[in-house]
Formats: C-alpha cells, structure tokens, sequence
C-alpha cells in the first residue's frame, strides 16, 4: 500500500508525526547516556543495529533489495551525508554544545529542506509558508535558547547603551562569541546533512525501494563511525549501566529503526517542505517529555514557543489551502470593483436625446 504526504488526511495524524515523536523522546531518553560514552561509539550505536532491524522487516514484507550499480551508489551517496556526516556531527556537536542550542541548530534544517525544494522540485511556497517557516524558527529559539539570551537580544534592539564596552554581558558582541564557539559549527553542519539527505532520499528511491535503501544507508554511514571511534576513541561502554542500554535501546529502536523508517517512507513522495516542516515538533515533545519526566520546569518564553511552533506548522502545511482562499478574496473584490466601473462608464456613455420643439409663428416672424 503506497503512502504520501498528498495523502496523509486519510492516514492517523499520529502515524504522520510519529517520527518527531519519537525522535524527541529519543533525545530525552539519551540524555543521561551521553556523559557516560563516546559520541562516535554512541552515533554508530543508534544508526547499525537500527539498520539491521528495518532491513529485516523489508526482508519480512517482501520489499525489493537495491539492484544495480545506481541503486548502489545513491545509496552510498545518502549513507556518506545522512548517515555518518549527519550522526557524526549530530554527536560531537552535542558534546561541544548545550542541549537546547543543539537543538535549535539542529531543527532549523527545515529552512534548508525548503530552499533545495523550491529549486530542484518546484515545491511551491508561497507567502504563507515562509511565515510559518520563520515562525517555527522563532519558535524553536523560544524553546531552545535560554531565557536570558532572548531577552538580551531584545534590549539590545531597544536600548543603544549596550553596545558601549564593558556594558551588560548579555551585549550582541558577547551573544555572538558564545554562539560560535566550538560545537556550533558542527550541529549547523548537521543540520545541513539532514536536509541534504531529506531531498536526497527522492533520487535515491528513483533507483530502490525507500525502506530498504534506508536500512542500508545506516549500516553503511554507521560502520565508519564505529570504525574511527575505534581509533580515536576509548571506555565506549564501560561506564554504561543497565537503564542506560534500555534508555540506548529505545534510542536505537525506536528512536532510529522507526523513526527514520517513517520520515524517509514518507518522504520518499509528497512535499518535503510539509513533512520537513514536523520536524519543528521534535523540541516540542523533548520539552514537554522532559518536563514530565525529569521534573524541568517550562518557562513562560518556552510555553510561548511551544504556541509559535504549533502555529507555524499549520501555516506551512495549510499554505496552499490559505493562498487559494486569499486568491478568492482578491479576485471577489476585482469582480466587485469592476461591476462598480462598469455601472459608473455606462452613466457616463448615454447619449443625449434630442427633441424637436416646434417654433411658434413670433419667433418665425421676429
């Protein structure tokens, strides 16, 4: 049965959001195993077996395995830029980077997404949807961002004072040292992966089945980081406890074999501007999951982002829907208008009757 984001009004909505889903409570989930592993070792550890799994359920289904040296080489091609260039960065940027910054880098890459389909897919756009794109941004730094950033930022736009030397440490030249510092680079880089690896999977399926070609591109980007993390890296997994292989093992399963099983399926046909626009949903239930199950408290600037979020997903994916309704307006009020001319030139073109009056024999005479 053939799956698209044309489509998804028919499918569960949670079956269409279950990636970002699960990708959020992943990130919850891997929080406690970071300190305690290596970030290559960790990346390896949630694409590898993740692979293996999917690929056994095509296997099961009765999915085509890739044929042929094209089919081979996309898939190379998405595992070298999805797979261990995405992960790779993803991992060492989320131990160089705080959690909620990553974070924001990291969900940003629907902008990207948005550009690169625009240009090689003709995805239409539109006022709309680059409202709700920058909505989500807006969003997402709401939620992410700390507190006192936004709020500097803000008086540094309303206030000149702070732009003298030696002024507040929330000032623009000390927000924009912190931000790119080491590690900010890399989860921008990962951002960037994923988007490049979002519009790939359309030439990779041109060639194989989305499911399979999925689970090959994870063994295949995820033994190279198994391989340098082997050189370059030591104490992978000795220092993991019992709950922290579960929290791993929910990571691997649900938040890699399924969630991208998921996202790429679905991506495979449909907008990719409307499916990567979700992706804004990841820190939403990271948040929301976090503040359920490790007690961290939301501030009222998150709860705002959390609204904004929501806000700009309805734009994006409604965008069509709204332009056309706003189409109708405009075309309502041409007609109208023209009706109007139309009544006022007619007024204007009647021509004057003439009637002849008789003289009387006086004025004949006079």
């Amino acid at each position: 049965m053939q799956l698209s984001l044309s489509a998804s009004r028919h499918l569960k909505p949670l079956v269409l959001i279950a990636p970002f889903f699960l990708w959020g409570t992943a990130m919850v989930a891997m929080k406690g195993v970071i300190p305690h592993t290596t970030p290559l070792f960790m990346a390896g550890m949630r694409i590898v077996p993740a692979g293996v799994l999917i690929l056994m359920f095509a296997a099961i289904m009765g999915r085509p395995q890739p044929k042929g040296w094209a089919a081979w080489l996309w898939i190379s091609l998405f595992a070298l830029v999805n797979g261990a260039l995405f992960q790779g960065f993803l991992s060492e940027g989320l131990v160089r980077t705080g959690a909620g910054l990553g974070s924001v880098m990291i969900d940003s890459q629907p902008l990207a997404v948005a550009l690169m389909s625009s240009w090689l897919f003709q995805e239409t756009i539109g006022l709309w949807g680059w409202l709700g794109l920058a909505l989500g941004v807006m969003g997402i730094s709401c939620i992410g961002l700390p507190d006192q950033w936004i709020l500097g930022i803000a008086s540094n736009f309303t206030s000149l004072s702070q732009y003298e030397q030696g002024s507040s440490p929330t000032s623009i030249s000390s927000l924009l040292d912190s931000l790119f510092q080491s590690g900010e680079c890399l989860m921008l880089l990962a951002a960037l992966s994923m988007a490049v690896g979002t519009v790939m999977i359309r030439f990779v399926c041109r060639h194989a089945d989305p499911v399979s070609a999925t689970g090959w591109h994870m063994i295949i980007g995820g033994l190279p980081l198994w391989g340098i993390s082997s050189v370059v890296e030591t104490g992978q997994w000795e220092n993991i406890i019992a709950s922290e292989w579960v929290a791993l093992g929910y990571a691997t399963v649900f938040g890699s074999a399924i969630a991208y099983g998921l996202f790429f399926y679905f991506a495979s046909s449909g907008s990719l501007t409307s499916l990567s626009s979700l992706t804004f949903l990841t820190p939403v239930f990271a948040l929301i999951f976090g503040n359920l199950l490790l007690n961290e408290v939301l501030s009222p600037l998150q709860w705002a982002g959390v609204g904004l979020t929501l806000v700009s997903i309805y734009l994006i994916n409604q965008r069509d829907t709204l332009a056309r309704k706003n189409q109708q307006v405009v075309v309502a009020q041409k007609a109208t208008t023209q009706k109007l001319g139309a009544l006022e030139s007619s007024g204007e073109k009647l021509k004057p009757v003439t009637v002849s009056v008789r003289k009387s024999e006086p004025e004949v005479l006079s």
